[in-house]
């Protein structure tokens, strides 16, 4: 397994639209390893492929419960508030204060071409959401009430 590179932003794959994985094969469960890796490697809990420069819909997450593997997800039930404060990866030094859906439900391929369907609330909620926005070209600062350099 490699540890990629992890794009900043600026880097204009952090803004398109990702492509959906028409097909699971060798190279997208490659990448979902190596995206693991990477992720635990800058200590992170959750990655998104256009981060490591990949334009693919595909993200890793752990919130302390374990590794999750999601291949083309979607948000397909939001609900409530929670106001809290996000970093990312692709932008180091910079906190936002962002609001985001209390509870998700995320439709989504597993590496076995299973679909599946997760319910989340709270800090694991926040993380889908901010990844599935990677996948759309939207970073937290985006959406952040306010911004600090920390």
């Amino acid at each position: 397994m490699a540890i990629y590179n992890i794009v900043e932003i600026g880097d204009e794959v952090l803004r398109e639209k990702a492509k959906a994985v028409p097909k699971i094969t060798r190279n997208i469960l490659k990448l979902l390893d190596n995206m693991a890796k990477t992720m635990y490697s800058a200590r992170g809990v959750g990655l998104a492929a256009p981060q490591v420069g990949i334009s693919k819909r595909v993200i890793v997450v752990d919130a302390g419960e374990g590794l999750l593997e999601l291949i083309n997800p979607e948000i397909i039930f939001a609900e409530g508030e929670q106001v809290d404060t996000e970093a990312c990866l692709s932008i180091p030094g910079v906190t936002g204060e962002v609001a985001r859906a209390y509870t998700v439900h995320v439709k989504y391929l597993d590496r076995y071409g299973k679909e599946n369907i997760i319910k989340a609330k709270g800090f694991p909620a926040i993380i889908f959401q901010h990844e599935i926005d990677h996948l759309d070209g939207i970073l937290f600062i985006d959406r952040a009430r306010s911004v600090t350099k920390v």
